[in-house]
This record gives C-alpha cells, structure tokens and sequence, in this order.
C-alpha cells in the first residue's frame, strides 16, 4: 500500500489539448514520485493522442477502479465503452460528451473517497452544455457535486500559483463578489 495521495485527472474535451498535457507531464516520471495519477477517459482515446504526439514509449496502466491503481504507474479508468471519434482541434458535441464522462467519473470516485484531489484538464464551456451539464465551468459543478460552499480554483505553475476567488462572473462584478 503506497502513501502517496491518489490525483484523478479527468481529459477534458477530447479533441483539445487536455492529453496532451497529461501524456507530455508524466512523460517525466519524476512526477510518480509525488502521486499516484488515475486517469479517466479511454484507451482508445489515449492512443490516438499518444500515436499523434509521435510517444511510442508511453503506456497507461488500465484498472477498473482507484483500489486497483499501481503507485508507479500513470493509470487509467475508461470512463466510458463506446469507440469515439476524435476530430483534434474541432469544437464539437462529441468532445463536450466525453470531456462530461471523464468529469463525472472522476467527480463520483472524488465524492466517495477512492481519490484524494482532482486535476481538470481544460473543456470547451460551450460544447460541455447539455441536460447533465448547465455549469459556467468545472468550478461549479464541483461545487454542486461536493455539496459545498467552499471551493476554489488553482492555477499552478513552477513560479506562480493563483488562486481565482470568484466564480466565472464578469470582471465588472469581481468587486462586489469579494468580501
């Protein structure tokens, strides 16, 4: 049993550039060291971006669920059956249905423990819009989820980390949203 906190890490919009970012981050396996990485989309999906990204050497370690993730592996749980098509750089439904589902997921094995932080991987705001979905951004949907007040957004980098106080709100209103 490792003590290294469980990151679930949801893909996004599937035709963005959301796995590119995961495949090119734990290309650097120095990042294992510091957590045990799930994430949650598809293989199928997952090889289509690695094919595309020219990663020969990069593999996914497939489970079924959180209890079965390998520390010194980057895993991955489908978040879903069907074979997708994938159109890179085209903002469409499909993406915004997959980029849900990994979401939902991920947010499900948050909620009830089996994962201990969530990474989000970037969505199209416009094309995630659906019957599940009716949120400004992740942000509030996990909001929802978590059933709590208390949330914040991190942008983090090796020189910089932001924490984004106010929801996603016009710039005009960031002065009255701040107590």
């Amino acid at each position: 049993m490792s003590d290294k906190i469980k990151i679930g890490i949801s893909v996004g919009d599937i035709n963005g550039i959301g796995l590119e970012v995961i495949l090119k981050t734990f290309m650097e396996t120095k990042m294992l060291d510091y957590c045990t990485p799930i994430v949650y989309g598809h293989t199928k999906v997952a090889s289509f971006h690695r094919k595309a990204l020219h990663l020969s050497d990069f593999m996914f370690n497939v489970i079924n669920s959180p209890a079965d993730a390998n520390p010194r592996k980057v895993n991955m749980i489908n978040a879903w059956e069907e074979d997708v098509k994938i159109e890179l750089g085209v903002a469409n439904e499909t993406g915004g249905k997959y980029a849900f589902l990994s979401l939902q997921k991920a947010t499900d094995d948050l909620v009830n423990g089996s994962i201990d932080a969530l990474v989000t991987a970037p969505i199209n705001k416009n094309n995630i819009q659906s019957e599940n979905f009716s949120f400004p951004g992740h942000t509030e949907y996990l909001q929802e989820r978590s059933g709590s007040n208390d949330v914040l957004m991190f942008l983090i980098s090796e020189t910089l980390r932001v924490g984004v106080v106010t929801g996603h709100i016009p710039v005009l209103e960031v002065p009255t949203a701040i107590t």
